[in-house]
């Protein structure tokens, strides 16, 4: 990454500042909540906007994809992938929206795991979803070849 933005609010980091398509998009800042859970959150700038002015929806759908991957994580080095993701457009942001995306774990098995989740501004809500994501095991393991 080679210019590094400032965070939009106090407390939160860039959630992965080695993936490099997740920090082209974003980056997407991260901060663990009293409650324990995680929130994202932009600043939506030009880029992420399509001609119209809007923010633009595969955008909104890359954010609630990390989002959904990380609350569905048992332990920080997990990688999981998602084999099926449900979203469906509620309402736009524009240039200079503050866009936030929560989730919640449903259900994780061995094999698959359930989530879903929203992404909004304000008290608007942008973007839902569900999704299914497979565990991959941790990247010490995948490295190994396990």
């Amino acid at each position: 990454m080679s210019e590094v933005a400032s965070p939009p609010l106090t407390g939160y980091e860039i959630y992965d500042p080695e993936d490099p398509f997740e920090n082209h998009v974003g980056p997407f800042w991260c901060a663990q909540l009293v409650d324990g859970s995680h929130n994202f959150v932009v600043r939506a700038d030009e880029r992420h906007c399509n001609s119209h002015g809007i923010v633009h929806g595969g955008f909104l759908m890359t954010m609630i994809d990390l989002t959904l991957v990380m609350v569905a994580k048992t332990e920080a080095d997990d990688r999981l992938v998602t084999v099926s993701l449900n979203s469906e457009f509620v309402a736009s942001a524009r240039i200079g929206d503050l866009i936030e995306a929560r989730g919640e774990l449903t259900r994780r098995g061995r094999s698959l795991a359930f989530v879903r989740g929203c992404v909004s501004c304000g008290d608007r809500v942008l973007l839902t979803a569900s999704a299914v994501l497979k565990p991959m095991g941790s990247m010490e393991r995948i490295e190994a070849g396990q």
